[in-house]
């Protein structure tokens, strides 16, 4: 009786934990960094462009992890999975403060964004199973502010570390991915699938157009979140030409933006759907991206960086609700699911991001183009969601066929 309780986690306990998760593999492990590239640039470690390609080692890593996460947690125990994962990122960060190669760092690039892509995908579901279903789009929103804490640690914690020295700084960022991986050791669920309600008689079938239509929307709002994440600095500081130091100020309300998202998306959620706040969503952002293009003044960028830097990991925990919603007491279907939207956001960011710098260099530097093109890709969203759910209820509404009687 006492080992079972002992195996029992608390629902914060687990939300801590997820949010440790999404803080280590995500907020640490890729936005810390943007940061860091300069630095690494000055202190002759690598040239420029090899130092652009270990950047874009996470981004093809976090693709690698998204894919192989499934397959891992079919292997092992979830909860060790996600312990060796948030392990693995705290110990590519110690590997990177010795540059003793180009591959060699490349390699524990790649390994700390396979790290953040299994755990994007398993911790939220496994964490998610143990809370009551009024309260999962705020826990949800508690597990993905660690990506806003990342992003805002990457603009105030990097910088206080450089003071120490390029190394320090990488081993300073170990040492608190590796206590958070210690705090979170013991908070995961030891069973992470719990009892479902008993199904009806005739299930209905999966939704799968709806399914399909929102991992485009997922990868569309990927899509529409890349001129922020990339270019918002140099559009403030060179476009604009207000500096570097004001364009940074920019991503730290980026980062603020993204601390709080995630929460109050998930507490709207709560109260009015994941569908309605999924579509409300895609109303925000649209306005929001596009700004820059007709309000460059200092008060709508202000606007534009604090709500675009809400929905960016904000948005996660809308498209996990929908999954939810769509399969609800399938949780094999579920965990399927949401890895099949993790997959298509990381093709969709990756994709959009190489090819806007291409644009972005052809273009001799139109910002300007980059937040046109992110406004579409959101408005297109929008569009498909709203085509995948007149879909669903014409299907849903059809009466079935009735059997013909026959010998009148």
């Amino acid at each position: 009786m006492r080992r079972r309780e002992e195996s029992e986690v608390s629902p914060w306990r687990a939300t801590l934990a997820g949010l440790c998760a999404s803080l280590v593999g995500i907020g640490l492990a890729r936005f810390a960094y943007t940061p860091l590239l300069p630095a690494i640039i000055e202190a002759h470690w690598f040239p420029a462009s090899a130092a652009a390609y270990l950047g874009a080692a996470n981004l093809a890593g976090y693709l690698a992890g998204a894919l192989l996460a499934r397959p891992m947690a079919a292997r092992a125990k979830v909860d060790w999975v996600l312990r060796a994962m948030m392990l693995l990122a705290s110990v590519a960060f110690f590997a990177c403060a010795v540059p003793l190669s180009f591959l060699w760092f490349f390699v524990w690039r790649l390994l700390s964004g396979i790290a953040g892509g299994a755990l994007m995908v398993l911790a939220a579901p496994t964490v998610l199973a143990h809370i009551p279903a009024s309260r999962r789009g705020l826990a949800s929103g508690a597990i993905f502010a660690g990506v806003g804490l990342g992003i805002a640690a990457s603009g105030t914690l990097v910088p206080l570390l450089l003071r120490q020295g390029l190394p320090q700084a990488w081993l300073g960022l170990g040492g608190l991915a590796l206590l958070l991986t210690l705090i979170a050791w013991t908070s995961w669920p030891a069973h992470h699938t719990m009892p479902a309600p008993p199904r009806p008689q005739a299930p209905a079938p999966h939704p799968t157009r709806q399914l399909r239509g929102l991992y485009v929307e997922y990868g569309l709002n990927a899509i529409g979140l890349v001129p922020h994440m990339v270019f918002l600095v140099d559009f403030v500081a060179r476009d604009l030409g207000r500096g570097l130091d004001i364009g940074a100020q920019y991503w730290v309300l980026f980062g603020l933006g993204a601390i709080a998202g995630p929460v109050v998306n998930g507490h709207i959620a709560d109260r009015i759907g994941f569908t309605a706040a999924l579509r409300l969503a895609f109303v925000i952002e649209m306005a929001a991206v596009s700004l820059p293009l007709f309000s460059p003044a200092p008060i709508g960028l202000v606007v534009s960086s604090l709500i675009v830097g809400a929905f960016t990991p904000g948005i996660v925990p809308l498209v996990l609700g929908r999954v939810h919603e769509l399969l609800p007491h399938d949780a094999p279907a579920q965990k399927a699911a949401w890895s099949a939207a993790t997959t298509c956001f990381a093709l969709f960011q990756a994709g959009a991001a190489y090819g806007m710098s291409f644009l972005f260099a052809r273009t001799s530097g139109n910002d300007r183009l980059l937040f046109a093109l992110g406004t579409g890709a959101i408005a297109l969203a929008l569009l498909v969601d709203l085509a995948a759910r007149r879909q669903g209820m014409s299907m849903t509404s059809s009466p079935p066929p009735q059997p013909r009687v026959s010998g009148r």
